[in-house]
């Protein structure tokens, strides 16, 4: 489990991070999103020990950051953004050589080894030197060098930055086949990955934490009421008006599709106007091509809390 309190990092007159307070069950896999220079990376250096707050205070496991670091760093698998490889070593020395650092028991060093390379899809190329590795497998060493202390917590700075859609998908499965193992924490800019990894989002913005939540119950509290989409034939300005002036309807948007115009229309809560909608559009001699419901994605989310903080500061 992780607790963070009030959590500050000033560099200066520069306020990092922000007072931010959260909370990572354990065996939880945590999305960590936020913009370029959010604060993220900052965090979780702290979060690691390798950056000492400025005030407020994290646990892990119970041990304090600050008063009980060694015991949090002993509890804690860390992959920074660039992982910290030694490319002329193959990778079996490679994590034998981490174990020890790490302090797994002679005792154990070959089976967490094994048993580290099994789980990360690296024990096939155990021989091979790491500098002959693709991008897609030196991240995956770089996931089992953090995993092979198992851990009680691991934390990722961005595990997939620079990989192709399959090995995203790789290492997006051995993340989601650690989960109850492992509290994770995963920092990440792909969306579609933490609503379909993780079991709760928090979004920081400027060092503060801006939403936070299931991807599930963020969409939902910024959802005010339904939203469809609509295709229809006609002059932009005049169909714009026609939408708008439906009773029930609170905002109507134009965007340009490669199939032409589309409008979606924000509608007030517990209120159907499709019905309505589709009368006025015939009614007014235009064509009605498609009307549906579209629900809002975690990228809806986050670009909406982002831009909503930049306006207010």
């Amino acid at each position: 489990m992780i607790e963070v309190h009030e959590l500050t990092k000033q560099y200066g007159d520069v306020t990092a991070v922000d007072s931010l307070s959260f909370k990572a069950e354990s065996g939880e896999i945590m999305g960590f999103l936020g913009p370029n220079g959010a604060g993220k990376t900052t965090t979780m250096r702290m979060l690691t020990c390798y950056l000492p707050p400025s005030s407020g205070t994290a646990s892990v496991d119970g041990f304090d950051i600050g008063e009980a670091s060694l015991e949090v760093r002993r509890r804690i698998g860390y992959l920074p953004e660039l992982p910290p490889l030694y490319l002329d070593m193959t990778v079996d020395a490679y994590l034998a050589f981490v174990a020890k650092i790490k302090g797994v028991p002679s005792a154990q060093l070959r089976s967490r080894i094994d048993d580290t390379m099994q789980k990360t899809g690296v024990h096939h190329v155990a021989r091979t030197i790491i500098g002959h590795l693709s991008k897609g497998y030196r991240q995956r060493v770089g996931l089992a060098q953090a995993l092979v202390h198992n851990p009680s917590v691991l934390i990722l700075d961005e595990p997939t930055v620079g990989l192709d859609p399959k090995q995203i998908i790789e290492i997006r499965e051995t993340i989601k086949s650690l989960r109850g193992e492992h509290t994770i924490i995963l920092s990440t800019h792909i969306l579609p990955e933490v609503a379909m990894t993780c079991d709760k989002v928090v979004i920081i913005n400027n060092g503060r934490i801006v939403g936070e939540g299931s991807p599930e119950s963020l969409t939902a509290q910024l959802q005010e009421g339904e939203i469809l989409r609509a295709q229809v034939a006609g002059e932009q300005d005049a169909v714009q008006a026609l939408l708008t002036a439906v009773p029930g309807v609170l905002e109507v948007q134009h965007e340009e599709t490669a199939a032409g115009g589309a409008f979606l229309i924000t509608t007030a809560p517990g209120q159907d106007v499709r019905d309505p909608l589709a009368k006025a559009v015939v009614d007014g001699g235009f064509g009605l091509r498609e009307l549906r419901s579209i629900d809002m994605s975690l990228e809806d989310v986050f670009l909406r809390l982002t831009n909503e903080e930049r306006v207010e500061a």
